[in-house]
C-alpha cells in the first residue's frame, strides 16, 4: 500500500483577517495535520493566521518546519519554537524550500502574500513541475472572488479548460483532511522536476 501524504505546505495570512472564522480554521489545520502525523511546512512567522497554525501544530505535537527569509525575520517575528527553522535569502528561495519540502500544498485565508504563493504553485502544476494536491480551503466565503478570477481566466480563453482542474475548492478543514489522508505521497510527488522557472 503506497505512503500517504507526509509532509503538507500551508500558506495563510500574516494578519487574522476580519473573522473569527479564520483563526479557528487555522487552528484546526494545524491541530489535524499534527493528530494525523502530517510534517506542517509553513513560512515561519510568529504572527497572524501563520503563526496559529503553527502554534495549533505544535501544541498537538506535531512536527513544524518554519522557512522565512532573512529579511521578514523582524517584520513577522519568525516562530522560534518550531522544529526546525530556515532562513532563506529571498522570497523566492523561500518558495522553492517550501515547494521541496512538501507533498501537498493548502491554502488558507490570507493576502497578497498567499496569493502570491498560490499562483506560483499552481504555474509549477500548470508547467507539468509536480502533480502534489492544491487544495484552497473557502472558510467562510473568504476565496469565492479569488475562484471567481481563476474561472474568468478560463473564460476568457487565457486558461485552458482543463487549468481549472489543478486545484480544488473544499468548504472547510475536515474536507482538505480528508482529501489528504487519501492521496498518497507517491501520487503527489510523481514527475517533480528539480528546474525551476
Amino acid at each position: 500500500m503506497p505512503a500517504r501524504i507526509s509532509a503538507v505546505a500551508v500558506f495563510c495570512g500574516s494578519r487574522f483577517g476580519n473573522l473569527p472564522d479564520y483563526r479557528a480554521a487555522a487552528e484546526a489545520m494545524g491541530a489535524s495535520l499534527a493528530r494525523a502525523g502530517i510534517h506542517l511546512v509553513y513560512g515561519g512567522g510568529d504572527v497572524g493566521l501563520m503563526g496559529t497554525v503553527a502554534d495549533a501544530a505544535i501544541a498537538a505535537g506535531g512536527k513544524v518546519t518554519g522557512i522565512i527569509p532573512e529579511f521578514l525575520k523582524a517584520r513577522e517575528i519568525m516562530h522560534n519554537g518550531v522544529t526546525d527553522l530556515i532562513v532563506t535569502e529571498t522570497m523566492h528561495t523561500r518558495k522553492q524550500k517550501m515547494f521541496a519540502l512538501a507533498e501537498a500544498f493548502v491554502v488558507l485565508p490570507g493576502g497578497f502574500g498567499t496569493f502570491d504563493e498560490l499562483m506560483e504553485i499552481l504555474t509549477w502544476k500548470q508547467l507539468c513541475l509536480h502533480t502534489s494536491p492544491i487544495l484552497i480551503v473557502d472558510v467562510a466565503g473568504w476565496a469565492k472572488a479569488l475562484v471567481n478570477m481563476l474561472d474568468t481566466a478560463v473564460e476568457q480563453g487565457f486558461a485552458s479548460s482543463n487549468a481549472r482542474a489543478l486545484l480544488e475548492v473544499v468548504p472547510d478543514v475536515e474536507s482538505a483532511m480528508k482529501r489528504l489522508c487519501a492521496t498518497s505521497s507517491t501520487e503527489a510527488t510523481s514527475g517533480r522536476q528539480e528546474e525551476r522557472v
